[in-house]
């Protein structure tokens, strides 16, 4: 049963779950690459450098592939280039397994990445905030968990199946596995939304108006910039933080165990600032994530002590969990249903080019001056660049609430 005036149903949360089992699956595609990386690269002769292009490729790949296959998905419909996002996961890791640079590059980029993640990430989270009007931050927040979710189960069942069967074998298995239960749940649970491509957003209801006082690409443009800015410093500590335990020589696997405690942080606090967002909307807890992102950066620079670190990553973890839901969120809030399945994409392939950039950022920083506090630095300058951005947007959206 659904709410008066609401279009939330039972079957809501139904797609809800089976976009968190579909988001779980194909982030477990790039996985397979960076668990394998030693074997990958001892197999192909080539060094460290091309399987690791290979992964950064995957998540080129998935922002680009987004915005492409978010108009398939206006056009067909998310059923279709759900399926087609199964489908192409089992082709991309199959021409992996083929154990060719070219095939690893081809099949882990274009396949798992382009045709694969961009099929399913950002285009079923467009899909799943026509599903919601009155719990729609709580749903964005829940699905897009399925990425911790895979940080949480695929790294260690790949490290074992790697070990016993080699890395082509599970790259190959994995693939029909995902893409059979992928394909299945798309072609059984996905169906057209209540809220039709024609319907109207929260805030700007006219096709063609301002929004936030202003042209609505310009608008896009500066909300996208914001989650570039901030996703900069989000990558950084994730991709850096084994690392980061070993120049203060704390053994890796306790590295890997704050990496884990980060990411369980990640997904349990996603879950409240899904709801926070229910309560003050999008912009404000893009603000707010920022801020305790920003603490939660400084927690690395005022501790070097494996408790201190362990805490650090813990609290960063709680903090930068909200963002990428809420800017979805703000998103959706702003602009008219017609503009998601495209406006949604676009703004996730500038959180994702952020990230690569803050990952491969932090390691320039520290090439060039030996220690990881200057990159973190950097991580907070534009933490606070991204506050003033955001912060500016808001004023904006105070002084003009209707666009």
């Amino acid at each position: 049963m659904n709410s008066p005036g609401s279009i939330e149903t039972r079957y809501s949360w139904v797609i809800a779950g089976a976009t968190l089992t579909m988001l779980a699956l194909a982030a477990g595609g790039p996985m397979t690459v960076v668990i394998g990386l030693v074997p990958i690269a001892e197999t192909l002769g080539s060094g460290r450098s091309l399987p690791s292009l290979a992964t950064s490729l995957a998540y080129f790949g998935t922002g680009i592939g987004g915005v492409l296959c978010g108009l398939l998905a206006g056009r067909f419909g998310q059923r279709f280039v759900a399926m087609m996002g199964g489908v192409a996961i089992f082709v991309g890791l199959a021409l992996a397994s083929l154990a060719e640079p070219w095939s690893l590059l081809l099949g882990i980029g274009v396949g798992v990445g382009l045709f694969g993640n961009g099929a399913l990430f950002p285009p079923m989270m467009a899909y799943v905030s026509l599903w919601f009007d009155k719990r729609r931050g709580t749903a964005l927040a829940l699905v897009s968990s399925g990425q911790y979710i895979a940080g949480f189960v695929w790294p260690s069942v790949f490290e074992r199946s790697i070990a016993i069967f080699g890395w082509q074998r599970t790259m190959l298995v994995y693939g029909v596995f995902a893409s059979a239960v992928i394909v299945a749940t798309a072609a059984l649970l996905l169906r057209p939304p209540p809220v039709q491509p024609s319907g109207p957003g929260t805030l700007r209801v006219v096709p063609g108006a301002k929004v936030l006082g202003m042209s609505p690409n310009m608008a896009l443009a500066l909300i996208a910039g914001a989650s570039f800015l901030c996703c900069i410093p989000m990558a950084m500590p994730a991709a850096h933080l084994v690392a980061f335990c070993g120049d203060l020589g704390i053994a890796s696997s306790r590295g890997a165990a704050m990496l884990s405690v980060l990411l369980l942080a990640a997904f349990l606090s996603r879950q409240f600032w899904g709801w926070l967002s229910d309560k003050l909307g999008g912009l404000w807890t893009v603000w707010l994530g920022g801020l305790a992102q920003t603490i939660g950066m400084m927690g690395f620079l005022v501790t070097q002590d494996e408790a201190g670190l362990f805490f650090a990553a813990a609290a960063y973890g709680l903090g930068f969990a909200g963002l990428v839901p809420a800017y979805v969120l703000a998103v959706r809030e702003l602009f008219p249903a017609v503009e998601v399945t495209w406006r949604v994409p676009a703004l996730l392939l500038c959180s994702l080019s952020g990230m690569a950039f803050g990952a491969w950022l932090a390691g320039v920083i520290y090439d060039g001056v030996g220690f990881y506090a200057a990159a973190w630095w950097v991580g907070i300058a534009f933490n606070v660049a991204q506050l003033a951005l955001v912060g500016a947007l808001i004023a904006r959206m105070r002084r003009a609430p209707t666009g």
